[in-house]
């Protein structure tokens, strides 16, 4: 059991890992053009695809599940008929945000406040990176997808494959054709669609066997639409509460002062850290439990959850002493600036509890989205996040940034406290 949650969590924690070194780079490139709004640009319009990208978040996790109960019940069809109906969906909604890009922009740059030079700069890489909705989606369906087959190199491979693109072409478009923003938007643009392609390619080469079960009947049959958008309307509502917490926390953060705003800033890059660790063995149970799932094999689903929980308190004993030893190391890394470092070691208390209070929530996501057991996930994590703003409102007062973080911290421990009563009736298959 042990090697198949590692052989799953590993690339996908590799695949994780990317993510940042691409920001990392991005930022790298334009913070050394000939204007500091170059950087305030990339990340007001990374905020927005993020809001974007995030609401269709469900095609990866509605996918992963589906798929992993087919592949443990043998379903080659079934297998097939999720990719067809899953890209079919991820095609439309690309499509739709290309057709709305302005009505888009027009909308989340009223929201999102900056000075007429950094806005123009943002839209500038806006409406070139936009066109790569449908390839941006369809690699969430496909990355679900293989997931579900449990395959988790196939995403590591293209997920690398993509950032080395980006990366060349960044370097070549702005430094070798003078492009600025608009050149790393290209290069992001083309790097999306290399990726698609890519996983395209690497599809017909796998599985092209597959071929012979496509019925594009089911695209018509709209009734086989229902359990697919069921599910992925409760992983958008739980997304949608997730983003609410995340962007409060900042909002509020901003409204004690820019000293503070940085404080939270660095901290919350401890949370993403450790995120980005128990996403690899979430994504690890989502195959693993709906392959056990799909076979009926009960037993093994039980073994993997304890083994999921073992491996769980193991890497939260491994965060919490790396946090509490050189914490300040960390955050040198981060930043040169040494009074920031000193005011946030006042809250170095919340960041020890991150671990503990949030990586069953992360497990039990796995489990859940691996079960389909969408509505429970979405209701515990309603429960939280109302949970969060009651603490904050109720307290705030008293001392505004401990409180912050304290309804942050019983916010990730309610979603996994919440879970876990509601896992035994999922494991027996009563739910």
């Amino acid at each position: 059991m042990n090697r198949s949650i590692f052989r799953l969590a590993i690339p996908n924690i590799i695949s994780n890992i990317t993510v940042p070194l691409l920001g990392m780079v991005d930022m790298f490139i334009v913070g050394h053009l000939d204007s500091e709004d170059y950087i305030g640009a990339i990340a007001l319009a990374t905020m927005l695809f993020n809001f974007i990208y995030w609401s269709f978040s469900f095609l990866r996790m509605g996918t992963s599940g589906f798929t992993a109960q087919a592949y443990g019940a043998d379903n080659t069809a079934e297998q097939t008929n999720i990719l067809l109906r899953s890209l079919t969906v991820a095609m439309i909604g690309g499509i739709l945000i290309i057709l709305l890009q302005y009505f888009i922009a027009l909308v989340g740059f009223y929201f999102l406040d900056a000075g007429p030079s950094v806005r123009g700069y943002a839209q500038e890489y806006f409406y070139i990176y936009v066109w790569a909705a449908p390839a941006v989606l369809g690699m969430y369906t496909f990355n679900g997808w293989y997931v579900g087959m449990q395959n988790a190199k196939i995403p590591m491979v293209i997920a690398i494959g993509v950032n080395i693109v980006n990366i060349g072409l960044s370097f070549l478009l702005v430094y070798g054709f003078g492009m600025k923003i608009g050149g790393v938007a290209i290069a992001t643009l083309c790097a999306q669609y290399s990726g698609f392609l890519a996983s395209l390619f690497i599809w017909n080469v796998k599985y092209g066997y597959l071929k012979q079960y496509f019925n594009f009947e089911v695209l018509r049959n709209l009734r086989s639409y229902i359990p697919f958008f069921k599910v992925n309307s409760d992983i958008f509502i739980r997304t949608m509460a997730l983003v609410a917490v995340t962007t409060f926390f900042m909002s509020a953060s901003a409204k004690s002062g820019k000293d503070i705003l940085a404080v939270n800033a660095l901290l919350m890059q401890m949370f993403i850290l450790f995120s980005y660790m128990m996403d690899g063995f979430a994504y690890a149970a989502e195959a693993l439990t709906g392959k056990f799932i799909g076979a009926n094999d009960r037993g093994q689903l039980k073994l993997l959850v304890k083994k999921l929980f073992l491996w769980g308190i193991i890497i939260v004993s491994l965060f919490t002493l790396v946090y509490a030893l050189f914490l300040d190391q960390i955050l040198a890394i981060l930043t040169d600036k040494q009074n920031i470092i000193e005011l946030a070691k006042q809250y170095q208390f919340w960041v020890l509890l991150i671990p503990v209070a949030g990586f069953a929530a992360f497990l039990w996501d796995g489990v859940f989205v691996g079960a389909t057991a969408s509505h429970q996930m979405r209701n515990s994590m309603l429960i939280a996040v109302s949970a969060f703003f009651l603490i904050y409102f109720a307290f705030s007062d008293v001392s505004a940034n401990n409180i912050l973080w304290f309804a942050f911290i019983m916010y990730l421990a309610l979603r996994g406290i919440v879970q876990s009563f509601m896992a035994p009736a999922i494991l027996r298959g009563s739910r």
